[in-house]
């Protein structure tokens, strides 16, 4: 059958398939750089990511998606207050980020926030309340790993993913550095040549 033709069958019964099949999904995009390793025109792969949105925590079965003794270590760590919502730690597919992430790519955790400004740490009127909460997420370290950059969409797509029986991960390009303080505007290549890696290993 034609496979759009079964897509409008799908859309029309609002029934699930009997066989499920597992999608494939890499989000391509761009980030904020937190580490002196994660310069400006870096390739990160996130193998984890912190959800500061609390998006998976209205999902039964969060618990399945997440590693929960990166998530205490983390909030103990960065002594986070209870008050801006429960933060989650998703997990990349291991097998489609051996597959795509090579040396040309840092392994890192991104956090992912439900916001540009006072999420990120950054302040314009208003004031933060923890100020310097992204101090103490910059130097935290668990099992190898450390907090590598800001972004927006990595743990939704990879804590979803898991829950619904899909494989994803994201990788993104530093286009600024909070610890160099450096940006870069003409990004667009460099984006071209990141879909292009990932579509060449997928």
């Amino acid at each position: 059958m034609n496979p759009m033709r079964l897509q409008t069958l799908i859309f029309n019964t609002r029934r699930e398939r009997k066989d499920h099949r597992t999608l494939t999904l890499v989000r391509i995009g761009t980030c904020g750089g937190l580490q002196p390793f994660t310069p400006v025109g870096s390739f990160v792969a996130s193998v984890k990511s912190i959800g500061f949105d609390g998006l998976l925590n209205f999902y039964a079965g969060r618990d399945y998606a997440c590693d929960l003794e990166f998530e205490h270590a983390f909030k103990e760590y960065v002594r986070w207050d209870n008050s801006l919502g429960n933060p989650y730690v998703a997990i990349a597919d291991e097998n489609l980020v051996n597959q795509i992430a090579s040396e040309d790519m840092v392994r890192g955790v991104t956090i992912s926030c439900g916001g540009f400004y006072g999420p990120q740490g950054r302040t314009l009127r208003l004031p933060l309340k923890d100020s310097n909460l992204n101090e103490r997420i910059v130097t935290f370290k668990y099992q190898g790993l450390q907090v590598t950059n800001f972004e927006m969409e990595s743990s939704a797509l990879a804590g979803l993913a898991t829950l619904m029986g899909h494989r994803a991960m994201t990788c993104c390009i530093v286009v600024a550095n909070r610890w160099s303080k450096e940006v870069r505007i003409g990004y667009k290549k460099s984006i071209e040549n990141l879909i292009k890696m990932v579509l060449d290993r997928i």
